[in-house]
């Protein structure tokens, strides 16, 4: 375990695009979606041998807490932060690194997520150990995804010249950091060969952050320094509640990393990752039948069914499928939920008109 080494789980999601599975009070991280622990459990998981409980923070918002606490009892109640709302990942980082801030001035931060999917945990430790090693530069650190499609949901970074050899694992710094570009700006990353997707986990001193805080978003760090001047008093709770309103809901990823002039990526190949953003992103990371079918249901028949994903929850009922090609099915208690696979990421469209119509107790 590394001095002054903390984790920070961003916990605070909805995850609609997994909808109807995840709702607003079911977000995806507390659902066991691939194996009989929850995305969030697995995350928490997968720290073991690296970060101690002690050592570990979650930024949640108050519907999730008690059930987050509750799945990880070992993790101590006073390491959960809690958000009034949800203002964007920019203000969770800011959050994170004002408290570890009064706790340990020397801190270094690896800010990790609740919902993503990682196979490979001993190359993640790994990854995470050389990372810290680059933070101690200065750099702000993300791990990189070699891209497989020109994803336009993903950020990119580009690399340029190597730093170094830190542990096993070579670091560049990054020349740029596109956030979501359009379908022919991502092929021509393709093409390039030279851009990895920016996997959403980062690594820094928490000194640093707060500096870029400071030069790139500074409505918001008066605010964190507001809260931080109240945080071992007891108007701390109030403070946050008051400026949390006020904050303008920004990403870290447009708001610190498109701009920063030290960022360092560390290419994690072989880390088996995937962000489970989509039912189609199932198909990566769930071995499918003979037929190409990944069917996750009690009870089921099928006849002439290829290239399908079958996720249906109630026990007692049989799911009868006959002649079905490439569709997502997803079965609930209360929404029977179908589409084609190539339309999947389209169901933030569907749940965006669930609130047009006033069908809010779906969400």
């Amino acid at each position: 375990m590394i001095e002054h080494y903390y984790a920070v789980i961003m916990a605070g999601g909805g995850g609609t695009r997994l909808w109807p599975l995840s709702r607003q009070k079911r977000p995806k991280q507390m659902l066991n979606l691939t194996s009989q622990r929850t995305m969030y459990q697995m995350a928490v998981d997968r720290l073991d041998g690296l970060f101690p409980p002690q050592r570990i923070l979650v930024v949640t918002v108050a519907e999730q807490a008690e059930q987050l606490k509750a799945q990880c009892p070992q993790i101590p109640d006073e390491n959960f932060l809690i958000e009034p709302m949800p203002r964007g990942t920019a203000s969770v980082v800011g959050y994170a690194a004002v408290a570890l801030q009064a706790r340990d001035e020397d801190a270094i931060m690896a800010v990790l997520t609740a919902d993503h999917y990682i196979a490979n945990i001993e190359r993640f430790h790994r990854l995470l150990c050389s990372a810290e090693q680059v933070s101690r530069q200065g750099y702000l650190v993300t791990l990189g995804i070699k891209p497989t499609y020109p994803s336009t949901g993903y950020g990119y970074v580009q690399r340029g010249k190597q730093l170094g050899i830190f542990g096993d694992n070579p670091a560049y710094e990054v020349i740029r950091f596109k956030e979501k570009p359009d379908l022919e700006t991502a092929e021509r990353f393709l093409r390039q060969g030279d851009h990895d997707w920016n996997s959403g986990m980062f690594i820094w001193r928490v000194k640093r952050i707060l500096e870029e805080f400071h030069l790139q978003m500074p409505d918001l760090a008066q605010k964190l320094d507001k809260i931080a001047a109240d945080w071992n008093t007891p108007e701390r709770w109030e403070t946050i509640k008051t400026l949390w309103q006020q904050i303008t809901p920004q990403t870290i990823d447009y708001g610190i990393m498109e701009h920063s002039k030290m960022v360092a990526v560390l290419p994690a190949e072989g880390l088996i990752w995937n962000d489970v953003g989509s039912w189609e992103s199932f198909f990566e990371i769930v071995p499918p039948d003979d037929d190409g079918n990944i069917v996750l249901a009690k009870e089921y028949i099928g006849m002439d069914v290829a290239g399908s994903l079958l996720h249906a929850e109630a026990s007692g009922k049989l799911i009868a499928l006959l002649g079905v090609k490439d569709l997502i099915i997803v079965d609930t208690e209360d929404v029977l939920f179908i589409c084609p696979r190539k339309d999947a990421q389209k169901v933030r469209e569907l749940v965006a008109r669930l609130k047009d119509y006033g069908l809010n107790n779906y969400l």
